[in-house]
């Protein structure tokens, strides 16, 4: 039986960027199933990480700045392109994030755009507040980006990436990516970034 691992996810995170480019290939040749999970991680970081905030002030500049150097040779590690800061950040993503849960239920068509979508704002410094941008994003990624702009705006899934959202802070999420995988004793265990993927391989080597 294959080993259930949830991804929750937001793309504004550069570091979630790199994890859903390495973890396909970090959980190669193991019986797995990966379930992506939109969620809103500013909606994480108000409730129980608000110290995101205070990294962001001026007199850390100096740390930040080491931050994203760290940040673009992991990117060069895993072969993805790293545009980043932008303009852009930080990027205000409800609509993004609308955009994914309204995809949620077909999960090859939400990687899909998830791809196209990491890639827009990264690679290409796009603005993913944009509701037209994120039209553009799903036609690259084939999809209807009209009616997808319509579902996204639809109060069924404004509400579901809430629930998705209080969902990730309940079982223990504090940013993006959040990775769940089970434990053999019947708890999960919860593994938080990129850096994190070997511990995420080994956890599910050891079930499946």
């Amino acid at each position: 039986m294959s080993v259930r691992v949830e991804f929750f996810f937001d793309l504004s995170s550069p570091w979630t960027r790199l994890a859903f480019s390495n973890i396909r290939p970090a959980l190669e040749g193991l019986d797995h199933a990966i379930i992506w999970r939109p969620f809103l991680v500013g909606g994480v970081f108000n409730a129980v990480n608000p110290s995101v905030y205070e990294s962001r002030k001026p007199e850390n500049a100096a740390r930040l700045a080491r931050s994203f150097g760290w940040l673009k040779q992991w990117a060069e590690l895993a072969g993805v392109a790293m545009n980043f800061p932008s303009e852009h950040h930080p990027l205000k993503s409800v609509h993004a994030m609308r955009f994914c849960c309204a995809l949620e239920d077909d999960q090859p068509a939400l990687e899909r755009f998830a791809s196209e979508a990491f890639e827009a704002y990264f690679t290409h410094a796009r603005n993913l507040d944009d509701p037209a941008e994120l039209v553009a994003v799903a036609h690259a990624a084939g999809l209807d980006g009209a009616v997808l702009a319509e579902r996204a705006r639809s109060q069924p899934v404004k509400d579901r990436l809430r629930a998705n959202t209080d969902e990730a802070i309940a079982r223990g999420a504090f940013g993006s990516p959040t990775i769940i995988v089970p434990d053999p004793g019947g708890e999960e265990q919860l593994y938080f970034g990129n850096d994190q993927l070997p511990l995420v391989r080994a956890r599910v080597a050891a079930l499946a």
